[in-house]
This record gives structure tokens, C-alpha cells and sequence, in this order.
């Protein structure tokens, strides 16, 4: 099972639109963390499991959701109603309330995953505006029986194997 999850287009179509026809036979669910600057209704938000960003002014964006792919949960928002770029502790205790077993948000567009007490915790980075390296990033998460494994790739499809992180399954 795998699920794609990209965060911070700002604006961006054309892009959007390359990664969703890239990966669409491949995942079983698209997620969008906000701060995509465009209406909800639009072609390039269509099939994404998407929520409300500090820049996202569609009213119709929900702030926080919590989506199942598989047997799996995940609790999607931006993050900055969490100060993630501060600490991922006030995350951590909204994802552990929910039972998520995946936290997925953006807001600081520093791509990266790591696990914390069994919640795997995913930033894809940003399509548009990459902090703390150049690549301009989204994610794969690749589950299997025992791992999950997040890729990240370039907004051209080219994986960024340094960024590769695989977790064992509880």
C-alpha cells in the first residue's frame, strides 16, 4: 500500500497536476497538507484528502482530518496550529489522542520523516519553496506487513535517496 503526500504548492498547477498523473495507479490515497493557495474545487485539488493551510483562504478546507488507507490512520494538518516548527510535541499529543498511526503535515517546508512512540511523522517538504536544502519535495509512504518506508522525490520524479527513511511496524 502506498500513499502520496505532498505540502506547501503555493500556487502551483502544473505541478500538482505531473505528480497526480505520475502516481495515480500507484497509491491509494493522495494527501495535500495545505498552503495549496487554490480553491478547493479545482482540477488540481481534486482527489486529494486535503485541509487548510496558514495561506489557504477556501473556506471549505477543513483545519485537521484523519483518513484511513489500508489498515493504517492518518491524522493530516498543517501544522502551524501545532508550532511545528518549534517541536512536534503538541503534534505528538493531538496524533496520539486520534490513534494515528501517521502524522502528515507541512507548514515548515523542511522535508523529512522520523518516528516518535510508534507515530511515524511525515513532512514532504515543498513543491514550491524547499527550506534547509534544495530539492523541491514531495513523499511516498510504502507500506508492507513488518516496514513502512517513505521516499521523497523532486518535483521531476527523481527519488532523493538521502532523504529515504524505513521504520519498523509495531
Amino acid at each position: 500500500m502506498k500513499v502520496l503526500i505532498v505540502s506547501d504548492s503555493h500556487g502551483l498547477t502544473s505541478e500538482l497536476l505531473e505528480i497526480k498523473k505520475r502516481h495515480e495507479n500507484e497509491v491509494e490515497g493522495m494527501i495535500h497538507c495545505g498552503d495549496s493557495e487554490l480553491p478547493a474545487d479545482m482540477d488540481e485539488m481534486q482527489d486529494f484528502w486535503t485541509v487548510r493551510g496558514n495561506c489557504d483562504y477556501d473556506s471549505s478546507y477543513v483545519k485537521e482530518r484523519i483518513e484511513l488507507a489500508g489498515n493504517r490512520s492518518f491524522y493530516i494538518t498543517h501544522g502551524h496550529l501545532y508550532n511545528v516548527k518549534m517541536s512536534l510535541m503538541n503534534l505528538t499529543y493531538k496524533a496520539q489522542e486520534v490513534g494515528a498511526h501517521i502524522a502528515c503535515f507541512g507548514h515548515s517546508h523542511i522535508a523529512g520523516s522520523e518516528m516518535i512512540d510508534g507515530i511515524i511523522y511525515i513532512n514532504p517538504g515543498s513543491i514550491f519553496l524547499p527550506r534547509m536544502r534544495k530539492e523541491r519535495t514531495y513523499a511516498i509512504i510504502d507500506f508492507n506487513d513488518q516496514t513502512a518506508t517513505v521516499h521523497f522525490y523532486t518535483v521531476d520524479g527523481a527519488e532523493v535517496p538521502s532523504l529515504r527513511n524505513e521504520f519498523t511496524l509495531t
